[in-house]
């Protein structure tokens, strides 16, 4: 049979080979790449029954336990992330929280060295209020997540969210506000939090001050660290990634110059917890 393990084995032992470190998401919460569907698929219910569904969730946890258990010892591993932007629409916020405890212990059960994360969006729910100004929806518990609970989950180690205001008809400068608050949860928990995805539309022409913004926000606070989407190239055969990509280059004011390797120096001097 088929499977993509002996591309992910390549992945991981060339990541060892030049010292960079995984998160590894385990799961997608959207279809691209084989994610909840797939389950939904092969087992039946939904994408919202999927985190309660007896068989679904036989299926994910066997998968989990399996790569966790062949990667383990990998120096390449920084992090086992349950899912990438994990949604349950209109399910009580304890459906996903209930969910990312039971799963998050299975797995330092079987590997209690390397830290986990969930890998949700951020999103807030009551009694957290939006700030005036703000759009009500990364507020309102719409899609399940509850970021302060799910952060407080003991075998969750470290906080995620990410950040697109123009999807979410939200200010730019809103942004600013939206790390303040997820950084302020951060420290009140005494966990690690990063920016795990944000970014900004190639077409917008202050794309970069935008970045650069919200960048400095970060740097002037306590995250432990932020990663923009995405990185592109332009080696032979491959495409543009989409509208948000942020295109690899070595040259001086380029916006990858701009918004990645200044930010990288920025965030090398920077000490986690603001010092």
């Amino acid at each position: 049979m088929r499977t993509g393990i002996p591309k992910l084995d390549y992945v991981v032992s060339k990541a060892e080979e030049l010292g960079i470190k995984l998160i590894v998401p385990l799961l997608n919460g959207n279809d691209d790449l084989g994610g909840i569907d797939t389950y939904v698929t092969n087992y039946g219910g939904t994408k919202t029954s999927f985190y309660t569904d007896a068989k679904s969730q036989k299926a994910y946890l066997a998968y989990v336990e399996f790569i966790v258990n062949r990667y383990k010892a990998s120096p390449a591993i920084f992090s086992w992330e349950l899912c990438n932007e994990p949604r349950c629409e209109g399910c009580d916020t304890s459906i996903i929280t209930t969910w990312a405890t039971k799963v998050s212990s299975a797995i330092k059960k079987i590997d209690s060295r390397h830290l986990v994360s969930l890998g949700d969006e951020g999103w807030f729910a009551p009694p957290q209020k939006a700030p005036a100004g703000a759009n009500t929806y990364p507020y309102s518990g719409a899609e399940g997540i509850d970021f302060a609970a799910n952060l407080a989950i003991p075998d969750i180690d470290f906080g995620t969210f990410h950040m697109y205001p123009d999807q979410w008809e939200a200010t730019d400068e809103w942004g600013n506000t939206f790390i303040k608050e997820h950084d302020a949860i951060g420290k009140k928990l005494g966990k690690p939090v990063i920016l795990e995805e944000y970014g900004v539309k190639k077409a917008k022409s202050d794309r970069v001050k935008i970045m650069q913004s919200w960048q400095d926000t970060i740097v002037k606070g306590t995250l432990a660290g932020d990663l923009f989407w995405q990185l592109e190239e332009t080696l032979k055969g491959t495409k543009p990634g989409d509208e948000y990509g942020v295109q690899y280059s070595k040259q001086a004011g380029s916006t990858y110059d701009e918004v990645v390797t200044k930010h990288a120096r920025e965030m090398k001097e920077k000490a986690v917890g603001g010092a």
